[in-house]
């Protein structure tokens, strides 16, 4: 499933759907940041990176895009303590 904030940026969420070949989304009730624990731990990660208070409209891509792949190659507990680098390309990466 995927399951997203409860912006607008989904509003049609059935194309997405149909594109990725049935893929459900599941939408939380509001204000309960609780059922998208792993979105919410996300966004914390990317805040360290980029605060609320910052503007990252005049962030080169290669800036953002580099600290993707930092966040990407940073092991996490609900993933066993595999990185999502590891899981999504099935590949293990020798981090010390």
């Amino acid at each position: 499933t995927i399951t997203p904030d409860r912006g607008k940026e989904f509003a049609q969420h059935s194309k997405i759907t149909n594109a990725l070949g049935g893929i459900p989304f599941y939408f939380p009730a509001p204000h309960h940041p609780w059922e998208r624990g792993t979105n919410e731990n996300t966004n914390g990660l990317l805040r360290e990176y980029f605060p609320k208070s910052m503007d990252i409209t005049d962030t080169p891509d290669n800036v953002i895009q580099e600290k993707v792949l930092e966040l990407n190659k940073r092991p996490r507990k609900c993933l066993n303590w595999k990185t999502p680098y590891e899981v999504y390309y099935e590949k293990v990466l020798h981090l010390t």
